[in-house]
């Protein structure tokens, strides 16, 4: 009888251990992937989606800053094509991509926040 009660003892601290666990994934991806884009606490960032861009200048912006290693017309491209990028990233997301520098090749780019708005405006057309 004891080593019964002892068994289902061990197996309801298994339960709530493996609930603890299950917990602690959910808070660290939650943290990991829903928090960044959720939050905007950047001033910059913040001063960006706070302008209307014009996507012709950021067409300039793109083509004199970006297209090198980004062009969607040739096969000798260094980075991902940016054709539906605005559909698979997030305005912050791809602000951070852009003046972050955290992904090689890709050099750190510090737009104004003038040409960042533009840029975005104009990435949202590919």
């Amino acid at each position: 009888m004891n080593n019964q009660l002892a068994i289902t003892e061990i197996e309801v601290l298994m339960k709530r251990a493996a609930f603890a666990i299950l917990g602690l994934m959910v808070l660290i991806l939650g943290w990991i992937f829903v928090l960044p884009k959720l939050q905007v606490s950047d001033p910059y960032v913040e001063k960006v989606l706070s302008l209307k861009g014009n996507f012709v200048r950021g067409e300039e912006i793109f083509l004199y800053n970006c297209a090198g290693c980004h062009a969607w017309q040739t096969d000798r491209q260094v980075g991902p094509s940016l054709e539906g990028v605005s559909q698979r990233k997030s305005e912050v997301g791809i602000i951070q991509q852009v003046i972050g520098g955290k992904t090689p090749p890709m050099p750190k780019f510090q737009p104004t926040v003038r040409e960042m708005a533009d840029l975005l405006s104009y990435l949202e057309t590919l």
